[in-house]
């Protein structure tokens, strides 16, 4: 009887099918079945009803699962402590963060963390927060930073900070007064992350907008990334939006010919730490969220300084 046997067999019971078992184990629907096989082979008992749509407990297999379950949860008590004892003198540190991130000098996180823990290998996974939100909540990311709202279920959200999102134009005359909704749907739109498209968090909230106006907001040409969207914008192909320290950041070091206004009502991008719900990160990983905070929140262009309450919806105007 191995601890691999004991944990599908828990996870089996709990989640009712091999094939869930599975992917929550990381394994192969075969595998588990296989697993339990040889476990009922070992106690010479039948463990589980099969057949159904719905895999049941034999009363032997009723009888083991709560010692399983103990041994299960000793297991991962054990490995929980390990990694605290290592602290911060070795392992990974793993953590998302927004695209656009560098804008708000993040792209010291990096530095800072291995000039304090030196030992401590660091993954950082900068792409869209829809992504990021994704992967956290999948389990291949421990923790995040991402721009409101994000869909993923059974994630623990705290907002904590915001930047006002600026409509973007070469043309003076569409940026002469605040866009509402229906003005923007009428325009020619560059827009980037097409890779995800309308999973952006940006997009989500002009669509609810869109939405409620009865109109769609749909681009002429999607880019993937802001500084290609910005060089179209400034060559007359179409208009954009931007969050006002990427706007201002890439409009000067672009050397680029754009004008800028805001939303009507403003439209903001709320930024947010993201983990798991019940979940408690590595020691190291725990280090570089804080780390990631702090220097965001220096940011003297971003808007509400303190966290808000994580239950609070974000801001959108």
């Amino acid at each position: 009887m191995t601890l691999t046997q004991l944990r599908a067999l828990v996870a089996a019971a709990e989640l009712g099918s091999f094939t869930a078992a599975g992917a929550a184990l990381g394994y192969t629907q075969a595998a588990i079945s296989e697993l339990v096989r040889r476990l009922e082979e070992e106690c010479g008992l039948q463990l589980f009803h099969r057949g159904g749509r719905r895999l049941t407990l034999t009363p032997a297999g009723a009888q083991l699962l709560p010692h399983a379950q103990q041994t299960v949860s000793a297991a991962r008590n054990a490995e929980d402590t390990v990694k605290a004892v290592r602290g911060l003198t070795g392992g990974v540190a793993s953590f998302g963060l927004f695209r656009n991130a560098d804008f708000y000098l993040l792209a010291e996180l990096g530095e800072r963390f291995a000039a304090a823990h030196p030992d401590v290998r660091v993954r950082l996974v900068g792409v869209n927060a829809a992504l990021v939100a994704e992967a956290v909540a999948a389990g291949d990311l421990e923790a995040g930073i991402v721009v409101l709202p994000v869909t993923p279920a059974g994630l623990e959200i705290t907002p904590l900070a915001r930047d006002e999102v600026l409509y973007v134009s070469a043309d003076p005359d569409h940026v002469a007064a605040p866009v509402d909704i229906e003005t923007m749907a009428r325009r020619r739109l560059v827009l980037y992350d097409a890779h995800v498209g309308q999973a952006d968090p940006d997009r989500l909230q002009l669509t609810e907008r869109a939405q409620v106006a009865g109109v769609r907001i749909e681009p002429f040409i999607e880019v993937e990334q802001a500084q290609a969207a910005l060089h179209l914008v400034a060559r007359g192909l179409g208009d954009t939006f931007l969050s006002r320290a990427v706007a201002e950041r890439l409009v000067r070091t672009e050397g680029l010919r754009l004008h800028t206004t805001t939303f009507d009502p403003p439209l903001h991008n709320t930024f947010a730490l993201v983990r798991r719900e019940h979940s408690r990160l590595s020691p190291a990983t725990d280090e570089l969220a804080r780390l990631a905070v702090d220097l965001l929140m220096r940011n003297d262009m971003l808007e509400h300084r303190r966290p808000l309450p994580a239950r609070e919806e974000p801001p959108v105007s």
